[in-house]
């Protein structure tokens, strides 16, 4: 799916303050100060137009919710529609998450969310797969352990590549499905999608999705 480039997105972002942590790096330690309710943290890496997260947080208020997306005019889709919902469990910030441990301390993050991450199908690219072992070093850092992460794509190498990945690092599965909108072990689990997630199984194509813990 193209990206649409806003004009002037970074300075657009400025307005929305009661959602978007600025200066991120200064709040490492010190994430749950912006929540009102001091309650576990919950991250998604790569949350796009905000679909998924902001429906996580109307859900569960009893959880507080970080986005993390590395391109502004996308970040900005995300807090124009979060503004209006003023959920005080849901902030976003605009970095990358190579830069995780600049941002968060030591197990400060109770549970990671990945959804539909770039492929970077080829093989000299595999390291900036957010499913590759260097990140999930990262996620074991600033997670409380056990390291929680769940995970969705449509694409099947990219779900082959991060199942490998997570058994290579000891992560244990708690639950695996090769097409989640049709699987019938989940029938009674309510589903929070993503933008993507949609655009995907209304083509009729499977969504591969799998929770691990370490």
């Amino acid at each position: 799916m193209r990206r649409r480039n806003i004009k002037n997105a970074t300075e657009k972002l400025n307005k929305f303050d009661e959602v978007m942590i600025f200066n991120p790096k200064d709040y490492k330690g010190k994430m749950q100060t912006l929540f009102p309710k001091h309650q576990p943290i919950h991250l998604e890496i790569g949350m796009g137009k905000g679909k998924f997260i902001i429906g996580l947080a109307k859900k569960n208020p009893e959880i507080n919710y970080i986005g993390f997306e590395k391109y502004d005019s996308v970040i900005l889709q995300a807090v124009t529609k979060a503004e209006d919902l003023h959920l005080s469990n849901l902030k976003m910030m605009s970095a990358d998450a190579t830069n995780l441990l600049d941002y968060f301390e030591e197990s400060e993050i109770d549970k990671i969310y990945l959804n539909f991450s770039d492929p970077w199908p080829k093989a000299r690219h595999a390291k900036r797969r957010l499913t590759s072992p260097n990140f999930l070093k990262l996620y074991e850092v600033v997670t409380k352990k056990p390291t929680e992460i769940e995970f969705k794509t449509d694409n099947r190498k990219l779900f082959e590549y991060s199942l490998q990945t997570f058994n290579e690092a000891g992560y244990r599965f708690v639950e695996l499905s090769l097409d989640l909108h049709q699987d019938a072990t989940l029938e009674n689990k309510e589903i929070v999608t993503t933008e993507y997630e949609d655009k995907f199984s209304s083509m009729g194509n499977p969504i591969y999705y799998v929770k691990v813990i370490k």
